[in-house]
């Protein structure tokens, strides 16, 4: 009673000294750190232990589609909802799962699956969609995009639904916008792997994927029944009904279509490779571009081109999206994509066994003689702007899109800051100070942090830059992936100011729309790849005092 006593005492002294001008939610996460408990939230199951859990989930996760409404069948996000969803047939389960999942059929499933996010893409390229986008929230459930809103419109304005109080929850692109929310299960959780020959091998007790609404809920925004089924256990810590998924099984399901196992990017969960939306849309004559606010062949960005059975071999990753021989690709790279703009610049790795005998000391991300063998000046196809002392990230990487552009070149940005190499956490009123999260370590960012370092909306800019000198049509996938990081920390701060960072390159993605394009020849998905374990228990507190 009295520990609870002193939390209350220290919320009330964070409302004071907040109205007269300190950052309210900072202090806010560093109490919940401190003390381990929080008025307003917590991760995991257990109410009062802040950071009981820090990984993923298997919860329900929104989907946000502009261009789509009326669009037609499979664009339209009716195609898969309801009585449409593939949770209420039997045939459309086992050609995900190869069988039906214990508790998986439901007949009253209002949720589709990610495999959907997908299937738009395929459908918009079939009929002639001119520009395809792809925005993922990297870790971001519906809670985590509640916290958000609520924090950016200081107001607690909705309780279930899409919501509002954001970019991506507000603008309704010329009507065409909808909302919906999907499965992310993945088809198992682990098997064993060999990153030298590429093969896989079954791992017989592994955890099968499945989703049982009795347990999970039926809604995003449902309380589970089941406290432990999230998080893939059984109460007491044995192995749960259904495995929770990885990015990397995620992003490989919404980039081709296919279930597969955790650590997985575009193999299937036998070792077989399998072909991306963008390597679809590039055989079609579209300008590719990949970007993400972390490190540029971590598993979503990878998921987008590259085919590799471990999403840690990094630098063979970065190899075929920058079209170079790679473990996979050795005789016939692939072409590479148009734009690849992202971060891990400067973490350095002498030794890395995830990799294989392949790995080249130096980059962990990007090994060195890749990076000459793109250079323009090199004989390659690459402009590259490259994190450099004293220069402005966001004037360089513009200046190099515009080189590319006039010059008909492709473009390769590398940037990075922070434990990580990631770009710098804005925080959620964007003053670029994070305090703690679990990991007990707060990141600290110099003025060359900042300065030299782009937002991930000027990486979006300048890849749509690029993207638009070509002639063909265009695919973009943007992550804001450090709304993951944040959420593996159980740092409400970082992750609510990702969240909007990402929300700001979305607004990026639509101003282009209709500056250069409309919502008849343009598709937008946002959506996660997978959610945490955020549980709001007063959203209330969120709320800036005035």
């Amino acid at each position: 009673m009295l520990k609870w006593a002193f939390v209350v005492f220290l919320v009330m002294n964070i409302f004071v000294t907040s109205s007269r001008g300190s950052d309210y939610l900072r202090e806010l996460q560093t109490m919940a750190i401190q003390t381990q408990k929080s008025p307003a939230a917590h991760w995991g199951n257990d109410p009062a232990n802040y950071t009981m859990w820090g990984s993923h989930s298997n919860r329900l996760i929104p989907v946000y589609t502009f261009g789509t409404a009326g669009a037609g069948d499979g664009i339209d996000l009716s195609s898969y909802l309801g009585e449409n969803s593939a949770f209420r047939n039997e045939d459309k389960l086992k050609k995900l799962f190869d069988t039906v999942p214990s508790h998986t059929l439901k007949s009253n499933a209002e949720y589709g699956d990610q495999t959907n996010v997908y299937d738009i893409q395929l459908a918009a390229l079939t009929t002639g969609k001119k520009h395809i986008f792809l925005v993922v929230f990297d870790g971001m459930d519906w809670q985590t995009t509640y916290a958000a809103a609520v924090y950016a419109q200081k107001n607690v304005g909705y309780t279930e639904g899409r919501g509002t109080g954001l970019h991506m929850l507000d603008y309704d692109a010329a009507g065409t916008t909808q909302y919906g929310f999907v499965v992310t299960t993945p088809y198992l959780d682990d098997v064993k792997v060999d990153v030298n020959s590429q093969a896989v091998t079954p791992v017989p007790t592994t955890q099968p994927g499945g989703y049982n609404a009795d347990k999970g809920g039926a809604f995003p925004w449902s309380v589970e029944s089941d406290k432990w089924y999230l998080i893939g256990k059984e109460e007491g810590g044995s192995i749960g009904e259904h495995a929770y998924p990885d990015s990397a099984a995620t992003a490989t399901s919404m980039n081709t279509g296919f279930k597969t196992y955790n650590n997985a990017i575009n193999v299937d969960h036998r070792g077989n490779r399998l072909n991306t939306i963008a390597h679809q849309a590039q055989e079609r004559g579209y300008a590719i571009g990949v970007v993400s606010s972390v490190p540029i062949s971590h598993a979503t960005p990878a998921a987008t081109y590259s085919h590799n059975v471990s999403r840690g071999d990094y630098q063979d990753l970065t190899r075929d999206l920058l079209g170079r021989p790679s473990v996979s690709h050795p005789e016939e790279p692939l072409r590479g994509v148009d734009v690849l703009i992202g971060t891990g610049y400067g973490l350095l790795r002498q030794t890395d066994a995830g990799q294989g005998e392949n790995f080249v000391s130096g980059e962990q991300y990007l090994a060195p003689e890749d990076l000459e063998a793109i250079r323009v000046e090199r004989g390659g196809k690459y402009v590259t702007a490259i994190r450099e002392s004293g220069i402005d990230g966001g004037e360089r990487l513009k200046q190099s899109a515009e080189q590319a552009a006039e010059q008909g070149h492709r473009l390769f940005g590398f940037y990075g800051a922070g434990m990580g190499s990631h770009l710098p956490y804005q925080t959620a009123d964007g003053d670029y100070r994070p305090t703690v999260g679990r990991a007990r370590i707060a990141e600290t960012y110099s003025e060359a942090d900042l300065l030299e370092n782009p937002t991930l909306s000027e990486m979006t800019a300048a890849a749509l830059d690029v993207l638009r000198s070509r002639h063909s049509g265009i695919w973009l996938m943007v992550e804001a992936g450090d709304v993951d990081w944040a959420n593996h920390d159980n740092n409400l701060d970082n992750s609510i100011g990702a969240v909007l960072s990402g929300d700001a390159a979305v607004k990026t993605i639509t101003d282009w729309v209709e500056t250069y394009s409309n919502w008849d020849e343009s598709v937008l998905v946002v959506t996660a790849d997978h959610g945490h374990y955020l549980v709001l228990k007063n959203p209330a507190l969120l709320v800036p005092p005035q």
